[in-house]
C-alpha cells in the first residue's frame, strides 16, 4: 500500500498537534523540522507512539503506579509524612521487634497502631492479626492497616470484629484524612480532641 507524500504530511502534523498539545510548541516545532526528513513508517509509528503515550498516565496522576515502584519501607515513610502533614505525631517502630506495628500514630492515650503492607496481591487477615496483637505491646488504643492493594473477604471481618480502620487500594487518595479522623476524631481539622 504506497502512501502519498499528502498522507505522510497529514500524519506528521497529526503526531506534532497532538505532541504540542501535551508539551510545550517549541518541542513540537523541533520534531516537526525532523520529521520531515522520516520516512512515511518511522512517521506512522511516531503519531500511534504519539497517541499511546496519551493513554499511558504519568506516575503522579496513576498512584498504583507510584506504590509499585516504593519498597516496604518506602511505603511506611510515604504513610508517617502523610501522618504528620495532617499534624498527626508519627514514630516508625524498629525493623524488628516491632510486634506487628510499624508506625504508631498520635498521642497517649489515643495512639494508633498502624501495620504497612505494600504486596502485589490482595492482603489477608494476618496483618489484621499483627498489628491487632501488636497494639497493646505498643500501648496503642486503635489499630489501621494501611495497603496499595485491597482486603481479603475475611481480613474485613476479622478488622471489622476488632474495630480496626482498613485503608487499601481506591481509598489511599484518602489516607491523610482518615489518619486524621482515626487520631483526632471525625471532623477533625487536626487540633487533638481532648
Amino acid at each position: 500500500m504506497q502512501t502519498t507524500v499528502a498522507q505522510t504530511g497529514i500524519a506528521v502534523l497529526a503526531g506534532i498537534a497532538v505532541l504540542a498539545a501535551v508539551t510545550r510548541p517549541r518541542t513540537a516545532l523541533r520534531l516537526l523540522v525532523r520529521s520531515v526528513s522520516l520516512t512515511t513508517g518511522a512517521v506512522v509509528r511516531f503519531c500511534s507512539g504519539a497517541l499511546a503515550g496519551l493513554r499511558t498516565p504519568h506516575p503522579r496522576e496513576d498512584p498504583a503506579a507510584r506504590f509499585a515502584e516504593m519498597s516496604g519501607t518506602d511505603f511506611e515513610d510515604y504513610v508517617a509524612r502523610l501522618a504528620r502533614a495532617a499534624g498527626v505525631p508519627a514514630i516508625m517502630t524498629p525493623l524488628t521487634g516491632d510486634w506487628g506495628v510499624d508506625l504508631i500514630l498520635g498521642d497517649r492515650p489515643h495512639r494508633v497502631a498502624v501495620q504497612c503492607k505494600r504486596y502485589s496481591r490482595p492482603i489477608g487477615p494476618a496483618a489484621v492479626q499483627e498489628v491487632v496483637a501488636g497494639a497493646g505491646m505498643q500501648d496503642c488504643a486503635r489499630t489501621m492497616v494501611v495497603s496499595n492493594q485491597e482486603f481479603t473477604p475475611a481480613a474485613r471481618r476479622l478488622a471489622e470484629h476488632h474495630g480496626c480502620t482498613l485503608v487499601g487500594g481506591d481509598d489511599l487518595p484518602r489516607l491523610r484524612r482518615i489518619i486524621a479522623e482515626v487520631t483526632f476524631g471525625p471532623g477533625a481539622d487536626g487540633r487533638c480532641a481532648g
